[in-house]
């Protein structure tokens, strides 16, 4: 997976994408995109929304 990393976008708004657990978070809006059998689920639908501040 890190192999790939730095080609993968955010599909909403181009940004890198960073790897936490298993997951990818956006490094612009902080969208996290699954990871599902060791494979990135880059798909708006399936995104978890951005922790607020007060959740860090």
């Amino acid at each position: 997976m890190t192999d790939t990393l730095p080609e993968l976008v955010c599909p909403v708004d181009r940004a890198q994408l960073r790897q936490d657990h298993e997951s990818l978070v956006c490094s612009r809006c902080g969208r996290r995109f699954p990871i599902r059998d060791g494979i990135p689920v880059l798909l708006e639908d399936e995104a978890l929304a951005p922790q607020s501040s007060s959740d860090r």
